[in-house]
């Protein structure tokens, strides 16, 4: 979709009857079939519920007052046929409306999903992933209420209230306009009342997904709450926030039950009427009460999908919101779509190069000030310097999870910004600074690197880096479920597999952010060992802070305040003795990482 098509689909998205084009447009072809059929189900349940109401006038004056006994076996038969008739037809349509409604939720849940893996990481990083979640949970039946509620509406109710009026109509005409003088200022209160439910109904959604993403988050970082004894205070947090929640949600019940004292009101009022006229004509002018009955039959027959009609704004309104709000993710347009003229990126040596890079996340300060540096191919290139440095940011620029904001990355002369993302990020292998693990088995996150790895690859890559043996020492072996987030692992084991995951990819690009610190010393000797046997003959640009990785680099980059202030090999940075590296080389032995003022 366009970004104008885009455009304007938000802006229609903004009203009740814009919102059910959308749906009808994106669905409807769809489940033209299904809908057909729920509403000829539909029609059935109205045309028998108005023949109910219309043979009332028979029943009463033919088989009651005339007795005529010939025809009561007809009359009984009729009746119990549209029962059964509407008792299928009402399964049918349930069960039709049940089969499409999943389908539609399902279809956008893929939508959702599909379109979330398309934005970029810096959506992620402003969104909060909990609240994001919730509001997904929340939402995403609304576009299935929206449109089966109108169908409902307009095949079963207006309908049946169509038939019945026309049986009233037909059986006395000054009763039935007498009825309907109340309408007017019933739908004027109605409207009324969904104007003001739209903006509570948007509140409680927001409100509602604070709520399950703090639980959410609280589960989630349960040891750091246990730790640090912030049970009292999350709950006075969160126990708030519930109280917000609960208020709008008795605002919108408040609201949206209003229309149940106006509905009756009106029709107490309706109905006393009727009887008082049809008692009037009755006693005074002796007509027979059959048409009266089947007037008030049909009357009473019709309150119901006239009360369902009543409330559909109300109740549109508030599915309207949520599909409103599901439409604003689908309709983000991400921001790092391949341009239209892009290629596939084409790997030889797999030489890295910036040149005059600079960056800043969102319109924060400027990280990356005019970089600039050289990764040959097949050699390993590491970034030292202070926190907050630019280092990791030039791992995340390099696999293009954001974009420079001026400068070039190239790699093997190719610009990445001119290239797919799908092929870059083919050729690259990336260890995070924390390691992540999925749901599902060992050998599972292992092949996360690539789908098509066999066994025995996968368990190559685990050897090569020292995850086999504790791999083996577990229950299930390979097939041990990790856990959530690999809870049942050490912080050890956990960056092991995720190594082993970027060596099962076999790329010619390796990008390690602090891939060894979740370590013990011994585990990261043997580590060590196999990242030196994964790095020969690949482009490796490692962020270091320990010392064992730097003497070992090909080439160290230092940084400081987001530029490039020192590059060289360990032994000609460390003979510098006014120089950055040769400074925190002294200050931290082993550990590279120190702030301004060289303290860790």
């Amino acid at each position: 979709m366009k970004v104008n098509d885009r455009k304007k689909s938000a802006v229609d998205s903004e009203t009740i009857t814009g919102i059910l084009r959308r749906v009808i447009a994106e669905n409807g072809r769809d489940h033209i079939r299904g809908y057909a059929f729920a509403i000829a189900c539909l029609v059935t349940v109205a045309a028998t519920t108005g023949f109910t109401a219309w043979i009332m006038e028979t029943v009463i004056n033919e088989v009651f007052a005339n007795r005529r006994g010939d025809i009561v076996l007809l009359v009984c038969l009729s009746l119990f046929g549209a029962f059964v008739l509407r008792g299928l037809a009402t399964y049918g349509q349930a069960v039709a409306f049940s089969k499409i409604g999943n389908n539609i939720v399902a279809t956008y849940k893929r939508r959702l999903y599909s379109h979330l893996m398309a934005l970029s990481v810096g959506y992620f990083h402003e969104q909060r992933s909990a609240r994001l979640l919730a509001k997904i949970n929340q939402n995403v039946g609304g576009i299935r209420d929206v449109l089966n509620m109108t169908v409902t509406s307009i095949a079963r109710d207006f309908l049946t209230l169509v038939g019945l009026v026309g049986v009233m109509f037909s059986k006395d005409w000054l009763l039935s306009l007498i009825v309907f003088s109340v309408a007017p200022p019933l739908l004027l209160g109605l409207r009324y009342i969904s104007k003001r439910l739209r903006l509570a109904t948007r509140e409680a959604v927001e409100v509602n997904s604070r709520v399950l993403g703090a639980m959410q988050e609280t589960i989630q970082g349960i040891t750091i709450v246990k730790a640090f004894t912030m049970e009292e205070e999350l709950r006075r947090k969160v126990e708030a926030i519930i109280e917000r929640a609960e208020n709008r949600a008795n605002r919108i019940a408040r609201l949206s039950e209003r229309t149940a004292p106006m509905t009756e009101t009106f029709a107490g009022f309706a109905i006393s009427s009727v009887l008082a006229y049809a008692a009037f004509r009755t006693i005074y002018s002796n007509i027979p009460p059959g048409a009266f009955f089947a007037f008030v039959t049909a009357l009473l027959m019709a309150y119901d999908p006239a009360r369902r009609l009543a409330r559909l704004q109300v109740s549109l309104e508030r599915a309207a919101v949520n599909a409103r709000m599901l439409y604003e993710i689908l309709d983000t347009v991400p921001h790092q779509r391949d341009r239209p003229d892009a290629t596939e990126i084409k790997l030889g040596e797999a030489t890295v190069e910036l040149r005059d890079v600079r960056f800043a996340y969102g319109n924060g300060e400027e990280i990356l000030k005019g970089v600039s540096f050289r990764a040959e191919g097949g050699k390993t290139t590491a970034l030292v310097g202070p926190s907050g440095a630019g280092k990791s940011t030039i791992i995340s620029l390099i696999p293009r999870f954001y974009d420079p904001h001026a400068g070039e990355i190239l790699i093997d002369g190719q610009n990445i910004a001119g290239v797919t993302k799908q092929s870059l990020r083919n050729g690259l292998a990336y260890v995070s600074q924390q390691p992540y693990l999925f749901e599902g088995s060992i050998r599972d996150n292992i092949r996360y690197g690539r789908a098509d790895a066999s066994d025995a690859e996968v368990e190559e890559a685990a050897r090569l880096a020292y995850a086999h043996d504790f791999i083996l020492a577990q229950p299930q072996g390979y097939d041990t479920p990790v856990g959530e987030q690999g809870i049942t692992l050490s912080g050890g084991q956990r960056q092991r597999l995720s190594i082993a995951r970027a060596l099962v990819r076999d790329a010619p690009i390796l990008l390690l952010d602090e891939a060894t610190s979740a370590l013990d010393t011994e585990s990261e000797a043997a580590v060590q060992k196999a990242l030196e046997q994964a790095m020969s003959g690949r482009t490796v640009i490692v962020i270091a802070h320990r010392l064992s990785t730097v003497i070992n680099a090909d080439k160290i980059v230092v940084m400081k305040d987001g530029t490039v202030v020192e590059e060289g090999t360990h032994e000609e940075l460390a003979r510098r003795p006014d120089g950055l590296y040769a400074r925190l080389h002294n200050l931290q032995g082993s550990a590279l990482e120190v702030t301004e003022n060289g303290a860790a």
